[in-house]
């Protein structure tokens, strides 16, 4: 039988219910007190929506408008994957299939649906541009097709070295801050895209960034799973 975690104290458990709540109150109550004629900053991004240099008003808003935000949600989303990977007594559940063995129908199944999902993501990416869609869209997609061949009992492949993975996970922070600096090294500011450049870098931007969040997910998903050694233990060894 595995560790039972003991229960926080009742102080603490109280104490946090206690925050969560008056967040949310607080959080309530903001939204409650807009007021309902209040049209929002919808006309603005319309008016602004062409010199974004996409169609699509999400795309323009997590990109150009407030790509501040979009970059620190990046960050947040790198540096945790690595504080859950560093907190991992072994990196076998990071490296190792967590099945034991794989289905037949789930092995069938997702050898069918895994070149699917991945021709999905590159078209949530590439449609972003115009149309519902966009990074964290196509990164969700990619990042499930990995979560399926793990679960399917597939390991790591020969060619993603622990290198490549982290590359991989870090890669699309990189290259936003290299593109917002290297903005400011051209003459204009912080993530101010040139007009006549503004679709081809935020494209190129959403692609390492889908590589990243797919990467991402997959590594949070089986770094928090049993691999599959622990779970032939647990069971009493090969059946």
């Amino acid at each position: 039988m595995g560790k039972v975690t003991p229960r926080s104290p009742r102080a603490i458990r109280i104490a946090a219910l206690a925050i969560c709540g008056g967040v949310g109150a607080f959080l309530a109550r903001a939204v409650l007190a807009i007021p309902e004629t209040e049209p929002g900053l919808a006309p603005l991004v319309a008016a602004n929506l062409e010199a974004s240099g996409v169609k699509n008003a999400v795309t323009a808003v997590l990109l150009n408008f407030r790509g501040y935000d979009t970059l620190l949600e990046i960050a947040v989303l790198m540096l945790a994957t690595i504080g859950v990977l560093s907190l991992s007594v072994t990196q076998s559940g990071t490296w190792d299939p967590i099945a034991v063995r794989a289905d037949p129908v789930l092995s069938a199944l997702t050898r069918f649906l895994a070149p699917i999902m991945i021709l999905v993501s590159g078209y949530l990416l590439w449609a972003g541009e115009h149309a519902p869609g966009g990074a964290f869209q196509a990164g969700s997609v990619l990042g499930a097709a990995g979560v399926l061949l793990a679960l399917s009992g597939y390991a790591r492949p020969a060619w993603l070295s622990r290198f490549a993975l982290r590359a991989a996970i870090s890669v699309g922070f990189i290259v936003f801050l290299a593109v917002a600096i290297g903005e400011m090294i051209a003459g204009g500011l912080l993530l101010e895209y040139p007009a006549d450049l503004a679709k081809t870098l935020m494209l190129l931007v959403e692609t390492w960034l889908t590589v990243s969040i797919g990467a991402i997910l997959v590594s949070l998903f089986i770094a928090s799973a049993s691999p599959a050694e622990e779970l032939r233990m647990r069971s009493g060894g090969d059946r």
